[in-house]
């Protein structure tokens, strides 16, 4: 049963803004959560926290305001296994929509392929310390993915990225290092997570999902009004498309769950002007959010 003191996280801000610039038509969010509404779809009894409900219709609140399109979602591990949280959104977002799952050996090639055809295109496995996942419970499931041509949702440490690098390396599937392998900001550009992260996704095999800037970096807060936050991630972000422009992602993680420290919440309208600081140019913007989602996950042409 979950814990009586189990901590409750803040939630999204419920003031969102728009961004000061205008999103190509076909714009993709590939991070994103919908937590319940828990009397529709429970959290799981096993996870680390309480989320604050974040239904899917505040979510495509939103999309309107910001200008995104399109969607990834994430099962968040508050709802455990059950994607069926996920599900429902897909099918509410009638074809702009994909998911990465969380599933393990229980689910047979039958639940497999009902969550294909839901619109499931990966899965999310950690290498952490403080969440479920192992070398082993990842290779018994890769067969999975390999035999789905899933996308592998790989989320993990800086320090776990480099005492997994071997095992990284060798995956014979398309994966995403999720949330730019957390590299904190604080640590520097020459970091040896950040360097070994730069040489892996040299290898075509490796994507990057810049996302959760909130959560890595040092500066959370604007020091002078009307500026963004999170700026100590812009050099980082600028290294990860410079190195492999063709398979860089975007997320919001929306509904920035797990945030527990008031005022470190961020506004999706910040998100999206830091990301035309990132990348000042209209046509590296398109490539991030729209051309390379729509390559990963199968999105037509908008």
């Amino acid at each position: 049963m979950a814990r009586a003191s189990m901590p409750v996280s803040l939630g999204p801000d419920p003031n969102t803004r728009a961004p000061h610039w205008t999103l190509p038509p076909g714009s993709c969010d590939t991070h994103a959560h919908i937590f319940g509404p828990p009397d529709l779809f429970p959290y799981a009894d096993s996870r680390r926290y309480t989320p604050p409900a974040a239904p899917f219709e505040h979510y495509r609140n939103m999309q309107k305001i910001t200008g995104l399109s399109r969607a990834v979602f994430v099962t968040p591990a508050a709802h455990g296994l059950d994607n069926r949280v996920i599900l429902d959104a897909m099918e509410r977002m009638q074809g702009s929509a994909r998911g990465i799952a969380n599933i393990d050996l229980s689910f047979d090639a039958k639940a497999i392929d009902a969550l294909h055809e839901g619109g499931f295109r990966g899965a999310r496995f950690h290498l952490m310390d403080d969440r479920p996942g192992s070398e082993e419970f990842l290779t018994q499931n890769l067969l999975v993915l390999q035999k789905r041509d899933w996308i592998l949702d790989l989320h993990l440490d800086p320090k776990d990225l480099v005492e997994h690098e071997a095992f990284i390396r060798a995956l014979p599937t398309t994966t995403i290092i999720d949330h730019m392998a957390r590299v904190r900001a604080a640590d520097g550009l020459k970091q040896p997570a950040f360097k070994l992260l730069l040489d892996i996704i040299r290898d075509e095999r490796f994507w990057v999902k810049l996302c959760s800037f909130d959560k890595i970096s040092a500066v959370p807060k604007a020091h002078v009004e009307g500026s963004l936050p999170f700026m100590d991630m812009v050099p980082f972000a600028q290294a990860v498309i410079a190195t492999a422009p063709d398979r860089i992602i975007w997320g919001t993680d929306w509904p920035h769950g797990n945030t527990f420290t008031p005022g470190r919440t961020p506004n999706e309208g910040d998100l999206l002007d830091l990301l035309a600081v990132i990348a000042p140019d209209d046509a590296t913007r398109k490539k991030i959010l729209v051309d390379n989602p729509a390559r990963l996950f199968g999105f037509p042409p908008p």
